[in-house]
C-alpha cells in the first residue's frame, strides 16, 4: 500500500528538480498590441515590438503574423500551447530574413538549453507546403536550421518540440527565429519557445538538487524493500 504515495512523491522530487522558469519573455506569443481575437490573425512589420519581449525583424515589404485558433482550405491553425502561435511566413511574404529576435541577460560560460516547437502542416497540392524550418541564431552563429517534415498533418498543424544547447560568451545573448520557408509555402509555426540555464559547464550540481535527487532515490528505495518482507500470517 506504500508503494504508489512513495513513487509519487518520488516523480515529484524529480519534477521540482527540473523546473525551472524561462528567462524569455512571452515565448508563446500570447501578448501583443493590438492583442489577436480567436479565429484570427494579425501582421506585425519589420521593427514592430508589438509582441511584448520581442522585435520583428526582415525585409521592407515582409511581416510575420500572430494567429489564433485560425482555419483555412479545411485546415485548422491551433497554438501548441495557450491561444497564438508565431507564423514566420506572415502573410504571403515568405521571405527568409523575416522573424523575430529577443536579447536575453546571461553569464558568460554558462550552459543554456533552448526548446521550441515548429508547427507544419502537409499540403503539397495547396499553399501551405510540405515542411517547416526554422533558422535559430544566437549572436549571429547559427545553431542550426531545424524542420518539421510531418507527412500526416493534412487537416491541422501539427508541432514537433526541438531543444539545443550553447555556452554564452557574453553577458547578454540575442536569439534569432527566421523563416527557412520556399516562397510558396505559406506556413511556418513557432510557438512556446523556452530558455533555460543550466549553470557553468562543467559544474556539479547544487548541493538542495543533489540532496532531493538523493532523498527520491531512498524513498524508492524503501518502497522495494517494503514489497519483499513477506507478511506475517
Amino acid at each position: 500500500m506504500q508503494k504508489i504515495p512513495i513513487l509519487l512523491t518520488f516523480l515529484v522530487v524529480v519534477v521540482a528538480v527540473d523546473a525551472r522558469a524561462s528567462l524569455l519573455t512571452n515565448g508563446s506569443f500570447e501578448t501583443t498590441t493590438p492583442s489577436v481575437p480567436a479565429g484570427s490573425f494579425v501582421n506585425f512589420l519589420p521593427g514592430s515590438t508589438g509582441i511584448t519581449g520581442w522585435t520583428v525583424v526582415g525585409l521592407t515589404g515582409t511581416e510575420v503574423s500572430i494567429v489564433n485558433a485560425f482555419s483555412q482550405n479545411g485546415i485548422s491553425f491551433s497554438a501548441e500551447d495557450g491561444s497564438n502561435w508565431l507564423d514566420l511566413t506572415g502573410d504571403g511574404t515568405n521571405n527568409d530574413t523575416e522573424g523575430v529576435t529577443q536579447t536575453i541577460a546571461t553569464n558568460p560560460g554558462d550552459q543554456y538549453s533552448l526548446s521550441f516547437y515548429v508547427g507544419n502542416v502537409f499540403n503539397p497540392t495547396g499553399i501551405f507546403g510540405t515542411t517547416s524550418t526554422v533558422d535559430v541564431s544566437e549572436n549571429g552563429s547559427s545553431l542550426g536550421p531545424f524542420e518539421n517534415s510531418c507527412t500526416t498533418c493534412t487537416s491541422s498543424l501539427t508541432w514537433e518540440l526541438f531543444t539545443t544547447t550553447f555556452v554564452a560568451t557574453n553577458s547578454s545573448t540575442t536569439l534569432t527565429f527566421l523563416n527557412g520557408d520556399p516562397a510558396n509555402d505559406n506556413s511556418n509555426g513557432l510557438d512556446n519557445v523556452s530558455l533555460v540555464d543550466n549553470g557553468p559547464v562543467g559544474a556539479v550540481p547544487e548541493p538542495t538538487s543533489l540532496m532531493l535527487v538523493s532523498s527520491g532515490l531512498v524513498l524508492l528505495g524503501l518502497a522495494g524493500t517494503r514489497r519483499r518482507v513477506p507478511r506475517s500470517r
